[in-house]
């Protein structure tokens, strides 16, 4: 698959950026997933490449370091190049280009013409429907094949997508995301970050997290790990609370544990919750128990894994989506 590899030339032939295809290279770019639906992405489009830059100004309190909000960046870089094949070339990209400017975290270029695989289609059809999904999944297995093929989606960017498939691993797991879940749901500062991001019904934000996206309880079935209260008691949200249990848990890790790691992990994490969105199967995301780097090294030690852990990830099969908001291109292009 073409967009399997990020490609790095020292020296090519300069292909122009299209300019009346920016503002779809963007949108499409923009349908990446974030951390409460931040968004903390900006562009620059050039004569001949687009710049993805971060925006601190939505980063989180408690990602101090950026981690998550590199991750999201991450995942709207391979977005932008899922984008680019769709125009028929193959995208050419630098990661952290210029040491001195932190917020730099991308260059992309147009490279080679060649046309998209059935695949990339496939993944690029799903974007508008994929969705972090918080509510009840529908019974029933994994399509069969899929889980390798994720496995293969993550790999070739440079991740591993880990299955926590024996009993003892999820409980130890799941314990690990019940204690920090409980001490993050007392804590006033994480509360309000929380009811900053969340959106009341009718609200015309395009951005955040609506209320038809999460439970009015943080109630959970069997199998699911702690959640997010995104109601805080407020009667918001809209979704079922509990229901059938998720197909499968897995942990996203990267080899080590810095920046160019998270944006590795968030180009793996688009693009293997954009192949399963082709085959109506999506994910709840546990970002609470990666927030501390103390309990990333708890968690890697207690399930053996051979590398950092940057998301978690329980999988199922739903059969609706509702889109949630997503901020107009002319809104993430700097001058």
């Amino acid at each position: 698959m073409q967009v399997s590899r990020t490609h790095e030339e020292a020296a090519r032939p300069t292909v122009p950026i299209p300019a009346d295809q920016a503002s779809y290279l963007i949108a499409t770019a923009a349908r990446a997933p974030s951390v409460h639906n931040t968004q903390p992405w900006l562009f620059r489009v050039g004569e001949d490449s687009i710049e993805l830059h971060a925006d601190v100004l939505r980063k989180l309190r408690a990602d101090p370091l950026g981690r998550e909000m590199l991750i999201s960046c991450g995942a709207a870089l391979f977005g932008l190049r899922l984008a680019v094949r769709s125009l028929g070339y193959l995208p050419v990209v630098k990661l952290l280009p210029d040491p001195a400017h932190l917020r730099l975290l991308a260059r992309v270029r147009l490279g080679a013409v060649a046309p998209m695989t059935a695949l990339e289609r496939r993944m690029l059809e799903a974007l508008p429907h994929r969705h972090t999904h918080r509510g009840p999944f529908a019974p029933g297995p994994l399509p069969d094949g899929l889980v390798p093929g994720l496995q293969h989606d993550a790999l070739a960017e440079g991740a591993e997508l880990v299955l926590v498939d024996q009993a003892i691993a999820y409980r130890k797991l799941a314990d690990i995301a019940d204690a920090v879940s409980r001490r993050q749901d007392l804590d006033p500062a994480a509360r309000e970050e929380v009811r900053r991001w969340s959106r009341d019904l009718g609200d015309p934000a395009h951005d955040g997290v609506p209320a038809t996206a999460f439970p009015a309880h943080a109630d959970r079935g069997p199998g699911r790990l702690a959640q997010r209260d995104f109601d805080l008691g407020r009667g918001l949200g809209l979704l079922p609370a509990s229901g059938p249990p998720p197909a499968a848990t897995a942990v996203l890790i990267t080899r080590d544990d810095g920046r160019a790691d998270w944006l590795r992990a968030g180009q793996a994490l688009h693009r293997l919750l954009a192949r399963a969105a082709g085959s109506w199967v999506f994910a709840s995301l546990h970002t609470q128990p990666l927030e501390a780097e103390v309990t990333r090294d708890l968690i890697r030690e207690r399930l053996a894994l051979p590398g950092a852990p940057q998301m978690l990830l329980q999988l199922g099969l739903a059969h609706t989506a509702h889109a949630t908001a997503r901020r107009p291109p002319a809104d993430l292009i700097e001058p």
